[in-house]
């Protein structure tokens, strides 16, 4: 499913039409997120409050929506995407670091919430990956990433995949409140 995050009615349109289609909610991703970036002086109040509706409130409307279904089933597991920003900040990005942090806790604060009913909650924070919001950022940033980076590349898409998928499969039972930096080593 597509949604806009920010409008809970067509989240809950979504949830009910699953619900009716396969009885249960099994694996949440979100992973909805945007960037306006500009630096803290320059930072409108607009976009700050779009990056914050988007990538924070967004994460709370879709849990909150689909949490129900999962503890009546007694079991879930929802995976939140973060970023390496949320962790360690970046220059002109108060909006969305903020935001990103603000996931960390949601993880940390909804896996002890939902551990013991069945429900795993757990976050990735990739690092800097070749998807088309990373791609548009200029040639020079993008050498300077990938010279920050101990493998010398961007990730993929599809080395991000594979780790939210182990964190939504039951390989990852026990996995619980946790938050995997997928970044290449780019903080080390």
């Amino acid at each position: 499913y597509v949604l806009n995050v920010t409008d809970r009615a067509s989240i809950q349109r979504a949830v009910d039409d699953i619900i009716a289609k396969h009885q249960r909610i099994d694996i949440l991703i979100n992973n909805a997120g945007i960037t306006q970036d500009a630096r803290l002086v320059k930072m409108t109040e607009e976009q700050f409050d779009a990056v914050i509706d988007v990538n924070l409130k967004g994460v709370f409307n879709c849990t909150q929506l689909v949490v129900p279904h999962m503890l009546e089933a007694k079991k879930g597991a929802i995976v939140n995407a973060s970023s390496v920003v949320g962790i360690y900040g970046n220059f002109g990005q108060t909006n969305y670091s903020a935001t990103k942090f603000g996931v960390i806790g949601f993880t940390k604060t909804w896996a002890r919430e939902f551990g013991q009913k069945g429900i795993r909650v757990n976050a990735v924070c990739p690092g800097f990956i070749a998807t088309e919001m990373v791609k548009a950022m200029p040639e020079n940033i993008l050498q300077s990433i990938e010279q920050r980076s101990w493998m010398a590349r961007l990730g993929t898409p599809e080395e991000m995949a594979n780790v939210y998928l182990f964190l939504a499969s039951d390989e990852a039972s026990y996995v619980n409140g946790v938050t995997i930096e997928a970044s290449g080593g780019i903080s080390l």
